[in-house]
């Protein structure tokens, strides 16, 4: 099997239990540190349901994820531009952030939008200026594929994914693999996604496991306190600065079921 970021040829690693009841193999590409598993086959089991049941994270990391971003976006970027959600889930993120008061819409083929309905992305909403995507880059089966799809529509790609460590960890000892619900296919290192960036002609910065694709150049201290930052001082200053879309997509929605 080739690697699907670099090319090179990769090699058996470990072999693990899927859904605890396949044994699958998991490659791993020496050139680029990037490891995953072997074609797979049991997907349709996998997402049975597309937000499994162990993800009782789901909530905090969002509203996490929402202050980050708007700090991102409020400082780095443009207040008043449109933004996408690739592979939004159920929605919550998108209206995290529309509450907010970001103009952000919702993408994702494989779950139903519940908590975003009315926003959703199609081919007439124009110049999105930035992509988020996140905890989804590790479910990707052909992650270029994905990647070329989201820069088709903005080159800034907001992204979270945990990065291999430097030390492959053992199997009982990393929960990031996802043994029990099979959704988890692809592990990127720090080197596997600079390899993307200069692939694209992209800017990377990265800290802890939020990451950033972008057109734009900046010092990566400022990303990185950003991040550090968004939960206490910089997003109280954000949200002040913001005028929520709570109220006036309501308003909005009421107009667009009268017609």
């Amino acid at each position: 099997m080739n690697c699907e970021i670099c090319g090179s040829k990769t090699g058996i690693i470990f072999n693990a239990k899927i859904l605890n009841k396949y044994q699958i193999d998991y490659y791993f590409c020496e050139n680029c540190r990037f490891l995953r598993t072997e074609k797979p086959f049991w997907l349709s089991e996998s997402y049975v349901e597309s937000v499994n049941i162990y993800d009782t994270g789901i909530m905090l990391r969002n509203i996490s994820l929402s202050k980050i971003t708007a700090a991102i976006l409020f400082f780095l970027f443009d207040k008043n531009a449109k933004y996408l959600d690739f592979g939004g889930g159920y929605g919550i993120f998108t209206r995290l952030m529309r509450d907010i008061g970001f103009d952000f819409y919702w993408q994702d083929p494989y779950t139903q939008n519940l908590t975003a309905r009315g926003f959703e992305y199609n081919e007439n909403v124009k110049n999105i200026k930035a992509i988020t995507c996140f905890e989804a880059f590790e479910h990707f089966v052909e992650p270029i594929k994905e990647i070329e799809s989201m820069l088709r529509i903005s080159k800034n790609i907001l992204f979270s994914t945990a990065l291999l460590p430097d030390i492959i960890p053992p199997i009982n000892q990393w929960s990031y693999y996802g043994f029990e619900h099979g959704q988890h296919i692809s592990f990127y290192s720090f080197k596997s996604l600079e390899l993307i960036a200069r692939k694209y002609k992209l800017n990377l910065y990265s800290t802890k496991n939020i990451h950033l694709f972008t057109e734009q150049r900046f010092h990566p201290l400022i990303f990185k306190k950003l991040v550090k930052l968004a939960g206490r001082d910089r997003f109280i200053f954000v949200k002040k600065m913001m005028k929520s879309k709570t109220f006036s997509d309501q308003q909005d929605l009421i107009i667009k079921t009268k017609r």
